[in-house]
């Protein structure tokens, strides 16, 4: 369905119908704001800072300064809204994050109902009303109670951990499985949930705009699968290729685990907490109304996992290194960035000398020209492929000084090309993990910056140990390799040019 179907169910709002968005630098809203401008919905996001929010939207939707926290602010930002999502917490904050929540909440449904907003759209948690809930998921009932309790229209969902690239649940399922092979886990691994994907979740949230505000309601939602998150672990090292000892333990407190995970795992201890407190809870549907009220039919957590990776893949293949790191002249260098699982050194140097020349000795790079730098490096890494039944170098390069994608360049293949701007080459050699080797120019008249970024995604702690144990060769060879190419780059601008003759009469 499409915004332009609403008009097909004339209970649901209107087809030109304006709809805040709060939460949209947030890992839920800001995939949600996606899906809305995909499917050509007028938005509105309210943002603290509109502009670090500006850049990232499409250009038909408005930002507006505001803050859930500010009262006043609320009022312009929801003046002609009819419908508004609200996706905001404060679980990271310091201090009281339920007290912060519930007056957030409060400020929220105030300004609403002096807006007329038609109707309110929240994501909640899951967890029984009937038992002592952790203050986590205890805050997220409060405040879908006081945004029903202002009398508008409340459609919340209430979900477990959701899973996709970049989400906490499976950041943290991700760090565990890659870097720890055993793992003592104490009770908590052991609780039922049921997670969702973020795009059923997403699909959930996006046609809660097409049913009538009549069947707003809770609605309890999750995956098809009910798994522990050592479960959820056992299906994440399915998809890598690797098999964790899982040992559980009978202590370790919540305390002590979310320090254990800060340490581990990109998740801040304070959320981990949050994260664990809740889990010991079983967050299971125990309602399936939304599976008669909404045509989503969620999928299992394995294919949650897959779609997650695969998302991740889509988004690496498709990202510029130039757009998230600096392109200052100077030889830079980062060895600590990560883009999901996979490591990044990437680096910058400044020649005097048009963008297609400093290409065209990029594109001669393999083969019988050599790497630029340290080539008995490179020998010796092959040598050891080849006995360990790889292709090592001997495959050599065309015999063009121009590439095209499938070429294979020694070790590597050609994955794309851009003319004049962009190599990118994958590895074909026996490696714990995949990798890729990436060169980027970008300049104007005689200079040029040349980006070379590696990129690593090692599989397990393995692939992390052969990563940082070749670091100090890696800065040899990487450096050396880029100062080679700019090299080349001036011999080529210094080599006398042909001269034209005029033909005689």
């Amino acid at each position: 369905m499409v915004a332009s179907e609403l008009t097909a169910n004339p209970a649901a709002i209107p087809e030109k119908s304006l709809i805040l968005l709060t939460g949209a630098t947030g890992y839920v809203g800001g995939r949600l704001l996606r899906s809305l401008e995909n499917q050509g919905y007028r938005v509105r996001c309210l943002a603290r800072r509109p502009e670090v929010l500006k850049p990232k939207v499409g250009a038909s939707t408005e930002v507006v300064a505001g803050d859930v926290l500010d009262r006043p602010s609320l009022d312009s930002a929801l003046r002609g809204v009819d419908l508004a999502y609200y996706m905001v917490h404060s679980m990271s904050s310091t201090g009281s994050f339920e007290e912060t929540d519930r007056q957030a909440a409060k400020n929220f449904v105030e300004a609403a109902q002096a807006a007329g907003v038609k109707g309110l759209i929240y994501l909640g948690g899951l967890g029984s009303d009937d038992e002592e809930l952790s203050a986590h998921l205890r805050s997220r009932h409060e405040v879908g109670d006081i945004l029903r309790q202002s009398g508008l229209p409340l459609c919340e969902f209430r979900a477990a951990a959701v899973i996709g690239s970049g989400s906490a649940s499976f950041e943290l399922v991700r760090a565990l499985v890659e870097r720890l092979p055993i793992m003592v886990t104490p009770k908590w691994c052991k609780g039922k949930t049921q997670p969702i994907a973020i795009d059923d979740l997403l699909d959930y949230l996006v046609e809660a705009l097409r049913i009538p505000l009549s069947q707003y309601r809770i609605y309890e939602v999750g995956g098809s699968d009910k798994v522990s998150y050592a479960d959820m672990m056992r299906a994440y090292g399915r998809q890598r290729g690797l098999k964790p000892l899982i040992i559980p333990v009978p202590v370790l407190t919540p305390w002590l685990s979310a320090l254990w995970l800060g340490l581990i795992t990109p998740v801040y201890a304070r959320i981990g907490r949050a994260i664990i407190e809740s889990i010991v809870h079983v967050t299971v549907v125990t309602d399936e109304t939304a599976l008669t009220t909404f045509s989503v039919r969620p999928v299992g957590i394995d294919e949650a996992i897959r779609r997650a990776l695969a998302h991740e893949e889509k988004h690496f293949a498709a990202t510029r290194w130039s757009d998230a790191l600096s392109s200052s002249g100077k030889l830079q260098s980062w060895g600590g960035v990560k883009f999901g699982t996979r490591l990044v050194d990437s680096r910058t140097l400044r020649v005097a000398a048009p963008p297609e020349v400093a290409f065209k000795c990029i594109e001669r790079i393999g083969g019988d020209n050599g790497w630029y730098a340290c080539n008995w490096l490179w020998r010796v890494r092959g040598f050891i492929d080849l006995l360990e039944g790889g292709v090592g170098l001997r495959r050599g390069r065309p015999s063009s000084t121009t590439l095209h994608v499938g070429d294979t360049v020694d070790s590597f293949r050609v994955e794309s090309i851009e003319p004049n701007r962009r190599l990118r080459l994958k590895s074909e050699m026996h490696l714990y993990g995949r990798a890729w080797l990436e060169f980027e120019v970008t300049g104007a008249g005689s200079s040029t910056t040349i980006r070379q970024t590696a990129i690593f995604d090692p599989v397990g702690l393995i692939g992390q140990i052969y990563w940082y144990t070749l670091y100090v060769p890696h800065q040899f060879v990487f450096s050396g390799m880029l100062r080679g190419i700019a090299q080349a780059a001036l011999q080529e601008m210094s080599k006398p040019q042909p001269v034209e003759t005029p033909l005689s009469a």
